[in-house]
């Protein structure tokens, strides 16, 4: 393994480690869900600027349509985050989490019509086992998810999923030079979404954040997004796909371990196994042959 090699393989992993931190900040941040998409949008689309600005790199923009299609799939990615983020209001970090990586199952379905892909025996056995780890995540078959709060938050997550798997779609579609310019055309999409969404429904907001309060915006903003996104996909450029693919499942496992030690939540041993099963065929789904 050569050191830049070595160095890409570890700011992977360093991406990945944060960005399964997410769910417990945002349980201590109190902004509304849209607030804080809104947050996460200016902040990261800003800071990335500086990072390629600070690195003497210049953006190369795409062209005004394909511009215009970044910017729409960065308004679905605020709405993604702002069902992610609801979803950690309404259930357990864990079980949200589970949910949100339902994403590669949802794709795997679309594929045969969106990219005209032959649905092999292998990955549809794969979709199937993630619906029934995400039933067991869910706690509908053993009556855990009886709480209203509870099925709220898993439908916020099923639903955070969906746009997520919309923007993959998209981005698939639409093919950019300049990985960076194209991450702040997205990050600012979905923050100019969040402002008259969050004007529409909650007017202009009277804040009373404390400083540690701001200090989790920025954290959220700067961290979990602008530093994240520089670190994912400035070492995408030199890993295989397949490493990134399975490497990506570092971040579900890790805010499973951390939802634990930290807010003591903790999956049923059903919800174990569903985890296992959503995780693994999502794995095996990304890396295996038909």
């Amino acid at each position: 393994m050569n050191k830049d090699y070595f160095k890409s393989y570890i700011a992977l992993v360093a991406s990945m480690l944060m960005f399964g931190t997410l769910g417990i900040v945002r349980r201590y941040i109190p902004l509304s869900s849209a607030m804080l998409a809104m947050c996460r949008g200016v902040l990261g689309s800003v800071f990335l600027i500086f990072f390629v600005l600070v690195r003497g790199g210049k953006l190369k923009l795409p062209e005004c349509r394909t511009a215009l299609r970044l910017v729409l799939t960065g308004a679905i990615m605020g709405l993604n985050w702002m069902l992610l983020f609801e979803a950690y209001n309404y259930t357990t970090v864990a079980a949200a989490t589970m949910c949100y990586y339902m994403q590669p199952t949802i794709v795997i379905l679309l594929s045969p019509l969106v990219f005209r892909e032959r649905l092999g025996a292998k990955r549809l056995a794969c979709a199937g086992a993630a619906i029934v780890g995400m039933l067991f995540v869910s706690g509908v078959l053993s009556g855990g998810a009886g709480q209203m709060q509870d099925i709220r938050g898993i439908i916020f997550g099923l639903g955070a999923a969906v746009f997520y798997a919309t923007v993959i779609i998209l981005n698939k579609k639409v093919v950019v030079e300049d990985v960076y310019a194209k991450t702040i055309i997205q990050l600012a999409g979905a923050a100019l979404v969040m402002i008259p969404y969050v004007l529409i429904t909650e007017g202009v907001p009277e804040l009373a954040l404390t400083p540690a309060d701001i200090g989790l915006v920025l954290l959220v903003g700067v961290v979990h997004t602008g530093v994240t996104y520089a670190l994912y996909f400035g070492s995408m450029q030199r890993l295989r796909a397949q490493t990134v693919a399975v490497l990506s499942y570092i971040d579900p496992v890790f805010a499973l371990l951390l939802s634990a030690a930290v807010l003591h939540e903790s999956l049923t041993p059903l919800g174990i196994v569903g985890a296992v099963l959503i995780i693994g065929s999502a794995i095996i789904s990304e890396t295996a042959k038909e």
